[in-house]
This record gives structure tokens, C-alpha cells and sequence, in this order.
């Protein structure tokens, strides 16, 4: 697969391969891959020339980086390829707005043979563009142009013909541009991570580039350079940044035990971190993969813009030929096909819909494309799995119970339920690590964990098969009977506990019981939520039905749910949406999974699980609970503007196509007016929408997205 360099300039460097003008290739993916390499300024795709040409900072690494890029990933790069019968537009150059001012400022000074061909090679591309449409798309606004161009020009208003040409042309080229900005923004979220590190191998600290970085390696990272890797902390302290990952600016200190995410940056101090996850799998590149992903999906409104973009195209048409049968005036027929209700139909709700994504990661919020924005501002129901979400999840061990206290002291069976429990990523499992380890109960070795969705944990302890989860996923499934202990069950129970049952070879072994706290937002959440329309919201809970009522006529609930299993939620959100509600779950762990596919909307709390990112629509990526209702209200938001846009538009040229048709507007103006129009519509969806954030003071009124304190992704914490 060829790339060769053609030109090189000190921060400059073009490469060229045929493959480039394959108009099928995903450009924004393979632009957003060579943006995240360090020290890369800008990319620029030209598919005629099949080139790219690449702005660094001139640093000899960073070089080497890209020269490196293009030898191992730009194969796959380019094998990333758009959606079935969909192309990458041709991008529009300035030098065509150019040459035609030029040849309209000088037609005066031509002979009326010389402006007859001045004019022909100024239009013929537009003519040519629209033959080849027709032939190759059937009938679209590209055709309308070079009907009205051409009609001009071939009655010898060369004028009007090279001056609706030069309209044309800045047109397109504005919006071409306004159209990438919006691309281009959410690719800036995307942090380049370094590409070197310093890593330990047999006894020494080398440097090696990150790429080479493998699971198990230990590097080292001091003041002011970011994190390549997620980890572990195993040496050192530091206050680490943390706000390309949280948003919060306030360092964190790190300390031995403590887990680091890729693209945060020490502050002050060192750290030596044992890699867990490198490459594709860290959270910044899972981030990556899921923006990248989330702009190939077109939402129900998009797709419909795009339908009557091109339904109207019809009526244009069959409107001019009445028109002109009526009239017999041509210049009327060319103001009628000059105006365009596509280009702000169909441009308009994407760059809207990638604004939002843009300005939701900015505040903590991930959207898994379009359709994801729209669903949830239909939403009507929103419904709480209570732990971790109304709940801070920052459970802590309140009992150690063992039911075998001469061979399992509660210190053993907090070190045995901890060693395995640190396979997993739900809080129930981090509180009891991070209690073990304050602990210092040491390590129980144990064979390989297997993890049963919406159940538990397994594994074998000295030959002895040790099963751990809820008391349904140990009685039911494991046939472990814990009724003998009822009484300490319903004690730990009425204290509004959480309780995590351990058994032994089928036998009873113990209890370990952690409390979770109430979210101080949670209050204020329910009751803005209601404000921005939500009727109905719903907890469910594996607590007892006296402490769950309470704790839901404190927060304003209107239903319910207690001694609700994990695997009822999926069947709960289901009965709601046979009802024909509209239903937003709100969930953190593994056993969410089921409920997150099975509501119109899924939005998962961020120290969730990697399977309840995985299958939400909505992530949070701050751990606050008010970032719900600022999900609501920007997509409530998004989808006034794009309405607005619509009304607009719609509006804007049916005034445009009446004046043309009674001869009002001239088929320059006709340009000047549409192109403006669209070109306006376009600028106010990349402002993105207006609505009032949850932590801004008198909540009801508009007021512009905020842009501070937030200086990247945040992501998929481990």
C-alpha cells in the first residue's frame, strides 16, 4: 500500500497515494487518527490530489511519530470506509470564489466573444457537476444549480450567469467550512497522549516509544508529563490533574494503591505505575472509538430533514417548469431552481447535533450519536437503580459477619472476599478492596474468576469452589441456604444496608455489609427534572419496602420498587415501555446491562462497568448526578434549535420561491438570499443550543453554554 512524502516543509509535510481519493473513506476518522498524534497541529485531506498534508510543531520526534504512523496504521486508516451509498463530498476550493470575481470584474473589458467563453469555462464545472449528479444520484439541488447557470448563460446574460456562479461558489465553500468546524471541534476533544515513556526493563529505566508499552510493564512519570497508559499506582505520590478525564482542575493526590487513567498530567511529585491498559484499550482511546462511532449515526430527524431536503428538490422542479410554461420567463425559472431548501435542511441538524456532542463532552456528558439526543429529550419516564446513581456509591464495610468462626475470622474473610472481588469494577467490590487494603489483610491466591452477569462471582480456593454475590444469585442458583441466619440478615437489613453473601463448597461462609450514602443533589435533581417535563420517575431497589418508601417519598419518587433483583429491572423498563412511556435508566453496574438495551435511553454513571458504558446511549463522565439534567435540557435544547432551523428555513425560501416566481427576485438575489440564509442557519447550529445548566443560578432561564472548566474528555473509569 503505497504513501510516499512529496514536499516537506520545517512544520509541514504532504504525503500523496492514489488511495486518498477513494471518496468512500471515513476522512473524519483517519484525520481524527493523525490529529492524536503528538504534535500534529492540523491536518488537511485533498482527495483530487489524493494528498494529505500534515502541520506539526517541527520537533524531530514528533516526526518520526508520523512517519511512524503512516508506515503501520495509514493501512487501516483507509480500510475504514463510510456507510453503504454514502460519499464524501468533493471539498470546494477558494481559488473557484477567485477566478470568478476576477472574470466578473473583467467582463466589461472583453469582447462579446471573449465573454460568451469567459463564461462557459467559469460555469462548466457546475453544469459538468450537475450532469454527472443526475446520471450517478438522480435528481438533487446540484442539478437546479446548473439548469439555472446554464439557462443564463445560454441566453447571454453572462453576467448574471458568472455573478449566481461566484454566489454559488462562496457558498459552498462557507458552508464546507462551517460543516468541518463542527468535526474539527469534537477532534480537538480528542488529547493526544505522548508517545514516549520511560520504562523499567531488567533493572533500568529506558526510554521506548508508548506503542511498545505491554500489560505488566512499570514506567515512571514526574512533574508536568501526562500519563500514556492506565494503571495502577505502585511507588511515589503526586497531585495529578485530572481534568482532561473529570473536568475538575483541582490536582488529586495519588498514592500507592490508587488507580491512573491515561491523559491526566502530573502536577507535582513521581509516580511508578504497574500498565494495565494500553493502546486502543485505555480511556482515552475508548473515548476516541466512541465519538468516532457515535458521528456515523444518523438520528430519526436527521434522516427525515434529509428525505424532505430531497422531496422538495421535486417540487422545485415541477414548480419552475409551471413557472415558465406560464411566464415563458426564463430569468424567473432560474430564480426558482436558486432557491434551495436542501443545503439548510440537511446541514443544519448535524452540525446542531455534533455542537451538542461537542459541548456535552465539554461538560461531563457523552452521546452516542444523534438518535441518542433525540430519544432523550422525548423522554417522559426516567427511572433510578438507586445504588450509585441516588446514591453516591461511595459504599464503605459497616460488618464483617462469618458464619464459621473458628476456621474464618471476619480479617480472613474480608482478605478472601477482597482478593477476588478486586477481578471486578462494581462499588460494592472497590469499597471492599480499598477497606481490605487500609486493612492490610493481605492476598488469598485463588484460580481464575468467572463473572456472571447480573449474579456474581466465582472461583476455586484450595480446591474448594467459593461463590459470592447476592443472596437470590447463592440460594437460587447455588443452592446455598442462608435461612438459618435470618435474624443477623434482617438486623443488617432494617439498617438499610447492603449485604454481599460469600459461600463455601455450598455451604453458608459469611456476610459483609456496606452502607451507601444519599447524593446531596439528588433532592434538587427529581424536582428539576419535573421542571423540564418529566412525568414520571421511578426507583428500584434491593432494599426492604419500609426504607425504600421513605427513602422515596424524601427525594419526591412517584414509584417505588423494592426487593427488586438485578434481574427484574430489564422486565420493569420493559412493562413501562408497553404502557407507551418513553423510559430514560439510569444504571452503574454489570446487572444494568439488560436495562440500559431495553429503555428507549440508557445513561450509565461513570465508576459503573465497562458493560453498562458499553450498551448506554448516554455516559456520564462526571460523578455528579446533576449532569442528568443537563443531558435533558441539551438535548430538549438541541432539538428546539433544529426545529427552529427547520421552521426558519422552510419559511425563509417559500418567501424566496414566491418572490421568484412573481418576478421579484432576480436569480442573483435569489443565490445571495439562500446562500445567506444557509450559511446563517449553519453558524447558529455550530453556536450550539441555549439552556440553563443545573448548578446556574434562577434555573428556567436561557442562558449561552458555558465553555469553562473542562478541558477534554473524561471517560470510562476503571
Amino acid at each position: 500500500m503505497s504513501i510516499e512524502l512529496v514536499h516537506e516543509l520545517p512544520q509541514r509535510l504532504r504525503f500523496k497515494s492514489a488511495l486518498l481519493a477513494n471518496r468512500k473513506i471515513d476522512h473524519l476518522h483517519l484525520e481524527a487518527s493523525l490529529s492524536n498524534l503528538s504534535g500534529v497541529r492540523n491536518v488537511r485531506l485533498n482527495p483530487i490530489a489524493g494528498s494529505v498534508v500534515v502541520h506539526y510543531d517541527g520537533q524531530a520526534t514528533h516526526r518520526t511519530a508520523i512517519f511512524r504512523w503512516f508506515k503501520q496504521q495509514f493501512a487501516q486508516a483507509v480500510s475504514v470506509t463510510l456507510p453503504e451509498g454514502e460519499y464524501n463530498e468533493v471539498a470546494p476550493s477558494p481559488a473557484g470564489i477567485f477566478f470568478a470575481g476576477l472574470s466578473l470584474l473583467s467582463l466589461p473589458l472583453l469582447t462579446p466573444n471573449a465573454r460568451q467563453w469567459l463564461t462557459y469555462a467559469i460555469i462548466a464545472p457546475t453544469v459538468w457537476q450537475g450532469v454527472e449528479v443526475l446520471c450517478t444520484r438522480g435528481m438533487k439541488v446540484e442539478v437546479l444549480d446548473s439548469l439555472a447557470i446554464g439557462l443564463a448563460a445560454s441566453r447571454g446574460e453572462y453576467f448574471t450567469a458568472i455573478a449566481t456562479q461566484t454566489l454559488l461558489n462562496l457558498g459552498e465553500y462557507l458552508e464546507h467550512k462551517t460543516t468541518k468546524h463542527s468535526d474539527a471541534l469534537l477532534r480537538y476533544l480528542l488529547k493526544p497522549l505522548p508517545t514516549q515513556a520511560w520504562v523499567e526493563r531488567d533493572g533500568a529505566l529506558i526510554q521506548i516509544d508508548c506503542n511498545e508499552l505491554i500489560v505488566g510493564d512499570c514506567i515512571e512519570v514526574g512533574t508536568g508529563d501526562m500519563i500514556a497508559i492506565d494503571g495502577k499506582v505502585i511507588g511515589g505520590n503526586a497531585a495529578v490533574n485530572q481534568a482532561s478525564v473529570t473536568g475538575e482542575s483541582l490536582p488529586v493526590r495519588k498514592e500507592i494503591g490508587d488507580k491512573v487513567l491515561s491523559g491526566t498530567v502530573i502536577e507535582e511529585g513521581r509516580l511508578r505505575i504497574h500498565v494495565t491498559r494500553v493502546g486502543a484499550d485505555t480511556t482515552t482511546a475508548r473515548i476516541a472509538h466512541f465519538i468516532e462511532a457515535s458521528l456515523q449515526q444518523q438520528s430519526k430527524t436527521q434522516c427525515l430533514a434529509e428525505d424532505l431536503a430531497n422531496k422538495r428538490i421535486y417540487i422545485t422542479l415541477g414548480l419552475g417548469i409551471v413557472v415558465y410554461l406560464l411566464t415563458r420567463d426564463i430569468d424567473r425559472l432560474a430564480s426558482v431552481f436558486l432557491v434551495d431548501y436542501a443545503c439548510a435542511l440537511k446541514l443544519g441538524t448535524p452540525v446542531a447535533i455534533k455542537s451538542a456532542m461537542y459541548h456535552g463532552a465539554k461538560q461531563g456528558l457523552l452521546f452516542r450519536g444523534g438518535q441518542a439526543i433525540e430519544n432523550l429529550a422525548d423522554t417522559d419516564t426516567f427511572i433510578f437503580d438507586k445504588t450509585g446513581t441516588l446514591t453516591s456509591g461511595l459504599l464503605e464495610v459497616t460488618d464483617i459477619k462469618t458464619f464459621l468462626p473458628k476456621n474464618w475470622q471476619p480479617e480472613r474473610l474480608l482478605a478472601l472476599v477482597a482478593s477476588i472481588e478486586e477481578h471486578a469494577t462494581h462499588p460494592i467490590a472497590n469499597a471492599i478492596v480499598q477497606f481490605a487494603r487500609a486493612e492490610k489483610t493481605g492476598h488469598i491466591e485463588h484460580e481464575e474468576v468467572d463473572y456472571l452477569i447480573a449474579h456474581g462471582l466465582t472461583t476455586q480456593v484450595n480446591n474448594q469452589r467459593v461463590a459470592i454475590g447476592s443472596r437470590h444469585f447463592l440460594e437460587e442458583h447455588e443452592q446455598v441456604s442462608f435461612k438459618r441466619f435470618k435474624r443477623t440478615i434482617n438486623n443488617l437489613l432494617k439498617q438499610g444496608k447492603t449485604l454481599l453473601y460469600v459461600a463455601m463448597d455450598g455451604h453458608p461462609l459469611g456476610i459483609v455489609a456496606l452502607r451507601d450514602h444519599l447524593r446531596p443533589e439528588a433532592k434538587q435533581v427529581v424536582q428539576h427534572l419535573r421542571q423540564l417535563g418529566i412525568q414520571e420517575i421511578i426507583m428500584l431497589t434491593g432494599d426492604q419496602a419500609d426504607k425504600a418508601q421513605a427513602l422515596g417519598k424524601e427525594l419526591g419518587i412517584d414509584h417505588v420498587y423494592a426487593d427488586c433483583p438485578p434481574e427484574d429491572k430489564a422486565n420493569i423498563v420493559k412493562q413501562f415501555n408497553a404502557q407507551g412511556r418513553k423510559v430514560a435508566f439510569i444504571g452503574d453496574g454489570v446487572n444494568d446491562a439488560p436495562a440500559l438495551i431495553s429503555a428507549m435511553v440508557g445513561i450509565a454513571m461513570p465508576k459503573g462497568a465497562d458493560l453498562a458504558r458499553a450498551t448506554a446511549d448516554v455516559v456520564l463522565l462526571n460523578d455528579d448526578l446533576s449532569t442528568i439534567v443537563d443531558a435533558k435540557a441539551l438535548s430538549q435544547a438541541t432539538m428546539k434549535l433544529i426545529h427552529h432551523h427547520f421552521h426558519a428555513s422552510t419559511a425563509i425560501n417559500t418567501g424566496l420561491t414566491i418572490g421568484a416566481v412573481s418576478g421579484v427576485v432576480s436569480p442573483i438575489l435569489s443565490a445571495l438570499l439562500h446562500n445567506g440564509t444557509t450559511i446563517g442557519i449553519l453558524l447558529n447550529a455550530m453556536m450550539g443550543a441555549r439552556y440553563q445548566r443545573f448548578n446556574e443560578p434562577k434555573f428556567g432561564e436561557f442562558n449561552s453554554v458555558s465553555e469553562s472548566g473542562f478541558s477534554g474528555l473524561t471517560g470510562f473509569k476503571t
